[in-house]
């Protein structure tokens, strides 16, 4: 949307993630230039499956990517909690939740979840093979740096690089990973259950001592499931591939767990150990701020990674929206005072929207963050008499109470 006389404000997004794609999305949407550069030389279908609960669904109706995850993925009809053996401590009355929320959650692939928010993006608008070096920013704009030699300027810098963020590493400097505690198997399968049928959606997890597996369906008759096990941090390297060793730690346990293992080709399987950081206390520098797990990576514990990222998507746009697109007028010709006032404002508005953006995510980021790791402590428990407790008090208190305990979350609306 380029006219003769000026040019629209652009923002370089780092990341072409979920996060980073979103972003590009809603700043699309308010009349935004957007260039997503990307390290990777090809956009793969990697990755696993991913919950989008009833805040995250209602983000991607507005980005205009709804509907085309309704189809790609499968409604959580069912969620149960049980122990390693199988029996109940709390089915939750995730339809009733839904009611409450206006939309159900869902799972979905990984891979599916980025191809339908690819096709709400221009597809020139992504550089692959860009990794990110280094920025310099001045009254003019930001100027991006990349390994390849090139470079490119903009009005807005996002980064959306992830945990391991170099946007972040340059903003803040070096900041140790925690570790959960905890390593991570994740994998795909075709595999039915009539327990759990393709109609019914959702799944269950089963927890055991220091050690807990998630089941669900990801539409199209594929099955996500997910290993976490206590261990020392580096046990990602210890067991990646081992399958078997995997299978040994589930013995005995409530089918369909080691079943669908069984059923999971080696390589439909990701093996990480988990980390988050500390909350920042701001994300932005300037011009240059942050957004999703750059800004505040978390445990997978509450499932709101990806929709955290949703959230951040819209507040910004919404924050820079009363900027508008910055056009010279026919009628300004080449007053060089009247535009270096108007890139003087422009540059002070980006930033005050910036610093607006960071006021009204930081607290609901923050607290997910926490949230999320002490639900971790919560199910990875070693000690038999708190596993005793805990399981006593989920059999117990009421279901709705349960459900209602994360209103705060799934309820949000941006």
């Amino acid at each position: 949307m380029q006219n003769g006389f000026g040019r629209q404000r652009k923002a370089i997004v780092i990341g072409a993630g979920i996060g980073g794609l979103c972003t590009a999305i809603a700043l699309g949407q308010i009349g935004w230039n957007v260039e997503i550069c990307e390290r990777a030389r090809e956009l793969k279908g990697i990755g696993a499956g991913i919950v989008l609960a009833a805040n995250a669904m209602k983000a991607l109706d507005k980005l205009g990517a709804g509907e085309r995850v309704r189809s790609l993925g499968a409604p959580v009809r069912t969620a149960e909690i049980r122990d390693w053996r199988g029996r109940l401590l709390v089915s939750l009355p995730v339809r009733e939740q839904a009611q409450r929320c206006g939309a159900d959650s869902y799972m979905i692939h990984r891979a599916d979840l980025q191809q339908a928010l690819l096709v709400c993006v221009q597809k020139d608008s992504i550089r692959l093979g860009h990794s990110f070096s280094h920025f310099e920013q001045d009254e003019n704009g930001v100027r991006v740096f990349f390994e390849n030699g090139e470079a490119m300027h903009g009005d807005l810098l996002i980064g959306a690089d992830g945990i391991h963020s170099t946007v972040r590493k340059q903003l803040f400097g070096e900041e140790p990973l925690r570790y959960s505690g905890f390593t991570a198997v994740r994998g795909i399968a075709v595999y039915g259950n009539e327990r759990y049928p393709v109609e019914t959606g959702g799944g269950f997890e089963a927890w055991g001592k220091g050690i807990r597996f998630g089941f669900s369906h990801i539409g199209h008759g594929r099955i996500h499931w997910f290993a976490a096990i206590n261990a020392p941090a580096g046990a990602e390297r210890r067991l990646a591939g081992d399958k078997q060793e995997l299978l040994r730690r589930f013995e005995d346990w409530y089918e369909p767990v080691r079943e669908v293992i069984a059923a999971t080709n080696v390589s439909a399987m990701l093996w990480n150990d988990i980390y988050d950081r500390m909350p920042l206390q701001r994300w932005s520098e300037g011009r240059v701020t942050l957004a999703g797990d750059a800004a505040h990576p978390m445990l997978p514990n509450l499932g709101q990674g990806a929709g955290q990222g949703m959230e951040d998507a819209l507040v910004l746009a919404h924050c820079l929206a009363p900027l508008g697109s910055h056009r010279k007028t026919a009628d300004e010709g080449e007053n060089h005072e009247g535009e270096n006032k108007e890139m003087e404002s422009m540059a002070s508005g980006i930033e005050a929207a910036c610093r607006q953006y960071e006021k009204l995510r930081l607290k609901r980021t923050r607290a997910i963050v926490q949230g999320s790791r002490m639900m971790g402590r919560v199910v990875q428990l070693e000690n038999p008499i708190a596993l005793a407790v805990r399981n006593l008090v989920m059999r117990t208190m009421p279901a709705s109470l349960q459900a209602k305990r994360l209103d705060w979350i799934v309820m949000h609306e941006v």
